[in-house]
């Protein structure tokens, strides 16, 4: 270093050249394009993965997201400089959308980056490698992953044996404590080093919200919903009361966690034929038209299929066919979590599940196929417009073709011979099998991220994972677990999104922008009358009104899309109540004089 002599001045060095509109256009054109090849190859890498799960796959995909995330963070850091940029919305739009696109941010730091993604893909794995083998009971000697434990609960209804399946299930989380632990701490690093305060505050930040008002929004919204839940919790309290006793469900109490049909007891569909009154049975059942029908899982996609395109979609593309999984292989491991994939951003599109032929799955595969038809229509915009207008928007659009599952519906297909005739008993029967799954789900919706946001900014500590999650499921659900429950659980890795780092509000937003969505179809379609009669199968106008909405991608925010195919910029629970409009009333009837709440 030269030293001044006393009669030199010291030159400020010239002010940093502000970059220029061309500039910032050329470096999102460049991180497009990088983002574009690096994600094809990511999500190639995470197929194989989850369709063949060994060491090595694992190991590739986690090189793979570990040279995706690697990039990101690195565009990340150097779009700031183009923060104090005046850019037109269009551009300035997609510098936001790349400082939000990594759910898992890592830090700067190479090593601790690959550390990250390393621990990523070993949690991912693990759960999708998870099983439990009973030694005594109806299952004794199977050994069943998440889709047998799935089938298993929905078929069981002996309290000793579900109690066994939920405590061998939920044995899967502990294994994963640790390690989720870790991602915390080290995403959480990488998300402070973008300026966000933790991931939480990162992921509520995709909504075209501040973090802050987004929390306030969910809390507005539960709040509208709310009551319709109440008053279900409370008339199936009543009936699991009369099946099981007020010993094994107390009255006016929490409701235990293994006795709703469903592993995590966060749809109770399952056992609607416990609460369902007798004079109230519905008058054909989708599982047993399926069977009837001697449906395979190839033909349960086609009727996904047809669906859109009966709305003038294009059909799904000879790929697609080709290269998705419909069953689980008999000769390896795989994630049979149902969901949608566009390996490369622009046409191919499948899907990974591992079908049954059922009520719930007809449905499930309606709503991976929302996800397909959705990637296909934003596929001509520049990558990082390549979303749903928010994660919500993408998980409802299955959902809303999923409500147009009517009887006349089902007739127009072949697999209704007679639609039964409309009555205020048959639509009761429709409405209480749609609640037990809709409404049901509501505040399990919630919760998940409600317990990580206090996670990720540490007002929950790892040594009170459980408890803490446990008493979130008591607030918002109602719910119980079966058996004393200690910190020596991780209860909450026993659910696929929590280890898999999936964000779990776009569900909950996603059970009501459905309903939103519906109603505005329904509108284009014509229906008059009530709502939840409405199909819109076969209605062109409908398909266009939803294709323009589609297209839109992410490109606008999320309320200029609902405006395209609602007429509505804000999201609100009453589409969902003037569905469930008929039930409530008669929930209210049922339950006069009985403890709502808990």
């Amino acid at each position: 270093m030269t030293a001044c002599s006393s009669g030199e001045q010291s030159k400020a060095p010239p002010e940093a050249q502000k970059p220029t509109l061309a500039e910032a256009q050329a470096f999102i054109d460049r991180a497009n394009a990088q983002l574009l090849d690096l994600g094809t190859k990511g999500q190639r890498a995470a197929w194989v993965q989850e369709t063949y799960i060994n060491d090595d796959t694992e190991a590739l995909n986690a090189d793979a997201n570990d040279a995706l995330i690697g990039a990101t963070t690195k565009l990340i850091h150097e779009a700031q400089r183009f923060e104090a940029s005046p850019l037109p919305a269009d551009l300035a739009r997609q510098f936001l959308l790349l400082k939000l696109s990594l759910t898992m941010p890592a830090p700067a730091d190479a090593s601790e980056r690959t550390e990250l993604t390393k621990v990523a893909a070993s949690l991912d794995a693990e759960y999708g490698k998870g099983k439990y083998c009973p030694t005594s009971g109806p299952f004794a000697g199977k050994c069943m992953g998440q889709s047998e434990m799935g089938h298993a609960f929905a078929i069981t209804r002996d309290p000793a044996v579900l109690q066994d399946l939920w405590i061998g299930w939920h044995k899967i989380g502990a294994p994963l404590r640790t390690k989720y632990a870790r991602l915390v701490e080290l995403s959480n690093k990488g998300a402070r080093e973008i300026g966000f305060a933790d991931v939480g505050a990162l992921w509520r930040a995709g909504y075209d919200m501040t973090p802050d008002q987004f929390r306030d929004e969910t809390h507005r919204l539960w709040e509208q919903v709310k009551p319709l839940y109440l008053s279900l919790h409370a008339y199936v309290r009543g009936a699991l009361v009369k099946k099981y006793g007020a010993a094994a469900v107390p009255e006016g109490g929490l409701l235990p966690a293994h006795l709703l049909g469903n592993i995590w007891a966060q749809e109770w569909g399952n056992i609607n034929e416990l609460v369902a009154p007798p004079q109230q049975k519905k008058s054909y059942d989708v599982t047993e038209l399926l069977a009837a029908k001697k449906v395979k899982p190839l033909e349960m996609v086609h009727y996904g299929e047809s669906f859109f395109t009966s709305l003038g979609f294009a059909p799904l593309p000879k790929t697609f066919w080709e290269r998705s999984l419909f069953v689980r292989p008999a000769d390896r491991d795989v994630v049979c979590h149902a969901s949608a994939w566009d390996l490369d951003s622009v046409d191919d599109l499948r899907l990974k599940m591992c079908i049954k032929i059922d009520a719930e799955d007809f449905e499930t595969v309606h709503h991976e196929l929302g996800h397909n038809f959705y990637q296909r229509a934003y596929n001509t915009l520049p990558f990082l417009f390549r979303n749903g207008a928010n994660d919500g928007f993408h998980e409802a659009i299955g959902d809303t073709i999923a409500l147009s599952i009517t009887p006349a519906y089902l007739h127009d297909v072949g697999l209704l011979p007679n639609v039964p005739a409309a009555s205020p008993e048959e639509d009761r029967s429709l409405l209480l099998r749609q609640a037990m799954d809709k409404i049901a789900f509501l505040p399990f919706g919630l919760l998940i991220d409600e317990w990580r946001w206090k996670v990720f900014s540490g007002e929950i500590k790892s040594t009170e994972y459980n408890q803490a999650w446990w008493d979130l499921r008591a607030k918002y659900q109602g719910i119980a677990p079966p058996v004393a429950r200690t910190e020596q659980d991780f209860d909450p890795g026993a659910k696929y999104h929590i280890p898999g780092n999936v964000p779990y509000m776009r569900y909950f937003l996603a059970r009501l922008y459905q309903f939103q969505f519906y109603r505005g179809m329904c509108r284009a379609s014509g229906h008059t009358g009530p709502l939840h009669r409405c199909s819109f199968f076969n209605s062109k106008p409908a398909g266009e009104k939803l294709a323009a909405m589609l297209k839109l991608g992410q490109s606008k925010p999320w309320p200029e899309a609902l405006k395209t195919l609602t007429g509505e910029d804000r999201l609100d629970g009453n589409a969902m109540m003037e569905y469930f409009a008929p039930l409530k009333t008669w929930l209210d009837e049922q339950t006069k004089g009985q403890k709502i709440g808990w």
